[in-house]
């Protein structure tokens, strides 16, 4: 109700946006009572949520499409591209998370906290921007954005090609934000007894820590990991802008440009799904990890 409250009393209307600007002021107000937009807002709403329950999220403003067709051409390319950098971030904040907290204040501890400093401050833009002009300008060795090549079939090589300048983008942000929670907890738990013990048992050093430290270290980094997936949609938004990238972001973009009011709420209702459904993953994950944790 929020969402929907906030998208409509938005300045401006979808018939402005698309309508001819010569258009008669006649023409453009029997446009609005078509669309429902002279109706009261309460009875929008009931509108909306009444097809919603019926499996219905109605139509562009623009296109006339089934909106449901509109998402499901976006979501595919914005889930393997955020996918790809939720991997890749995991991947590299893991490993480095793991060195920085077993090298505490050592130079290797200092560069892995500064690499996470410079994660978190570089805006998504403002390195997507840079990356561009460095490896698509003065070196044209990756494309500056799209998913495939204009022609080409898009294979699987080309595909790989699009994705990683975009991937490289999200995946830093993700690491920089996540390498300080996996250091502070394998830190919290390297400390604990029974490591001690397993070392005086005669464990191997990686041993005791990538198998008993990091499995009780994982809880945290479970969840702050969780809590990512969700705003990953939200860091795509700016991210596949800037490469333009066909997905959920692109069209949230040009959604909000052009008023189309069924698309955003639609949206708006994915990205509240994925916090729904990361919550619950979030759960499952924690009693796999630690057998302790039992779900009544």
């Amino acid at each position: 109700m929020f969402n929907f409250l906030i998208i409509y009393l938005a300045p401006g209307n979808p018939v402005e946006m698309f309508i001819d600007p010569n258009t008669s002021a006649d023409q453009i107000e029997l446009r609005k009572e078509q669309l429902g937009l002279n109706d009261p807002l309460w009875l929008q709403y009931l509108h909306w949520l009444g097809n919603l329950l019926q499996g219905n999220l109605g139509f562009s403003y623009n296109s006339f499409e089934p909106v449901s067709q509109i998402l499901a051409e976006r979501l595919g390319p914005t889930l393997l591209l955020m996918g790809l950098s939720l991997l890749v971030g995991i991947l590299i904040m893991i490993p480095l998370g793991i060195v920085s907290a077993t090298k505490q204040y050592s130079t290797l501890d200092y560069a892995t906290t500064g690499f996470s400093f410079l994660g978190i401050s570089i805006p998504n833009f403002f390195l997507g921007l840079g990356l561009i002009y460095v490896f698509s300008l003065q070196f044209p060795l990756l494309p500056t954005g799209g998913m495939k090549t204009l022609g080409s079939d898009g294979g699987f090589l080309d595909r790989v090609q699009h994705l990683i300048l975009p991937v490289v983008v999200l995946a830093i942000g993700i690491a920089g934000k996540m390498i300080r929670y996996v250091r502070a907890s394998m830190l919290e738990i390297l400390g604990q007894d029974y490591l001690r013990t397993a070392r005086a048992k005669g464990l191997r050093e990686f041993v005791v820590t990538n198998k008993h430290a990091l499995r009780n270290a994982l809880i945290p980094i479970i969840t702050v990991i969780g809590l990512e997936v969700p705003m990953l949609l939200g860091g795509a938004v700016i991210t596949e802008q800037i490469f333009q990238w066909p997905g959920m972001g692109q069209l949230t973009i040009q959604s909000i440009m052009s008023r189309d009011y069924p698309i955003l709420m639609a949206i708006n209702l994915i990205a509240a799904i994925m916090v729904l459904v990361t919550n619950l993953l979030t759960d499952i994950f924690y009693s796999i990890a630690d057998p302790r944790i039992k779900y009544q």
